[in-house]
């Protein structure tokens, strides 16, 4: 591919950009952006990994993007199921010609002028949080240069990915502990009891309804009722 790379100036900046980003949302999208103008690609996405096992569309540069990336989730194979399951970047030098992957992910590939393609896990530490993926039109697209420069923006993405994350983590932990606070105070005003035996009863009823401790909190707050009971206050 013949493009002109970026700067280091550039990748600080890149560096800047995602560590001020909000959220993980806000995050994979300035990486996919980033991506696609660096290596001069047709497109650029990322899938990230959710709960060890579900794989979920985070953000593309198109639309038709998620379809190519659909059909590979529903199917269980392609290059971006390999580049995850096999924790190692995938390269389609031309996918006119690669018999590894199902005629239906050949043709939508065609069909959308993409010939080169590649796919990078995300691994922050050893562990696969995502995939990147790149997208050309030329076949053969991506030189030695190219890759290591994508390994760069891999590398900034999968630190980025996973500080976003603990970051929304503590947040909704936060978040969390505030509610029953909340739901505390409301039950210990009410019904004279202290905080032990307050909290006891909201434990008690998100165990018996099997709802979150911190939704059984939101219900309180908002309705001034337990899951099956009466108004409290």
């Amino acid at each position: 591919m013949s493009t002109q790379h970026p700067t280091a100036a550039a990748f600080a900046r890149l560096a800047v950009e995602l560590h001020d980003s909000t959220g993980v949302a806000e995050t994979v999208e300035t990486a996919v952006q980033f991506a696609r103008q660096a290596l001069s690609c047709r497109y650029a996405g990322l899938v990230l990994l959710e709960h060890g096992r579900q794989l979920v569309i985070a953000a593309v540069t198109a639309p038709i993007i998620a379809d190519l990336y659909q059909l590979q989730i529903d199917a269980g194979t392609g290059p971006l199921i390999a580049s995850l399951e096999n924790r190692a970047p995938v390269t389609v030098a031309d996918a006119t010609t690669d018999d590894r992957w199902s005629p239906q992910w050949s043709a939508l590939t065609a069909s959308i002028g993409v010939r080169s393609v590649l796919h990078l896990p995300l691994m922050p530490a050893n562990q696969p949080v995502g995939v990147l993926s790149l997208f050309a039109e030329q076949p053969n697209s991506f030189e030695p240069d190219d890759l290591a420069i994508a390994h760069i923006l891999a590398r900034h993405a999968s630190i980025a990915v996973a500080n976003a994350r603990n970051e929304e983590t503590l947040s909704q932990a936060v978040d969390a502990r505030k509610l029953v606070g909340q739901a505390m105070g409301i039950l210990m005003e009410r019904f004279d009891l202290d905080g032990d035996r307050a909290f006891e009863v909201l434990r008690r009823y998100s165990q018996d309804s099997n709802t979150k401790l911190r939704d059984v909190a939101q219900q309180l707050i908002d309705t001034r009722k337990l899951p099956g009971s009466r108004e409290v206050s």
